[in-house]
């Protein structure tokens, strides 16, 4: 039975539901392309950087978990399967050839940005549809995502 959110348009939760979808596959994308990254770093400052990918994927999870929980809030379906992740995602697809450090971290940067990217259009969207609570999940998000970035662009000064 869908929860009964009082004053949420049929449209507010259809475009919170495809936006949520949409950055979820996204985040997952990532997520992967992160510990691609961690997996395979090789160089100057190696422990840093190794440590500092897990870091930021650690920090990622939890805001997946919220998207896709507000999806099921919604009376959607969260859709995060490989399959689905791999069809969906906005990001380009992580390079599996690559191990010196500053090439990992200009593509996990490139990455990182696209999704901050996508994350803030998406708050556009649901605001402007009128779904103020997802808008502010995504803002979270969002503000995860650029400060992580902030950290990684900072290894490439």
């Amino acid at each position: 039975m869908p929860v009964n959110l009082e004053g949420l348009s049929d449209n507010a939760r259809k475009t919170a539901i495809d936006e949520l979808n949409g950055r979820l596959a996204d985040g997952l994308a990532l997520a992967l392309a992160i510990k691609q990254a961690h997996w395979n770093v090789k160089g100057p400052n190696f422990i840093a950087i190794h440590e500092l990918f897990d870091t930021v994927r650690t920090n990622l999870d939890p805001h997946l978990d919220e998207f896709a929980e507000r999806v099921q809030q919604l009376d959607g379906t969260a859709r995060g399967t490989a399959e689905v992740v791999a069809e969906a995602s906005g990001l380009e697809p992580y390079p599996t050839d690559l191990t010196k450090a500053e090439d990992h971290l200009r593509a996990i940067c490139a990455r990182m940005r696209a999704h901050g990217a996508n994350l803030r259009q998406a708050i556009a969207a649901v605001g402007d549809a009128g779904d103020e609570d997802t808008a502010d999940i995504l803002t979270a998000a969002s503000r995860t995502a650029d400060k992580d970035l902030w950290f990684l662009e900072s290894h490439l000064e």
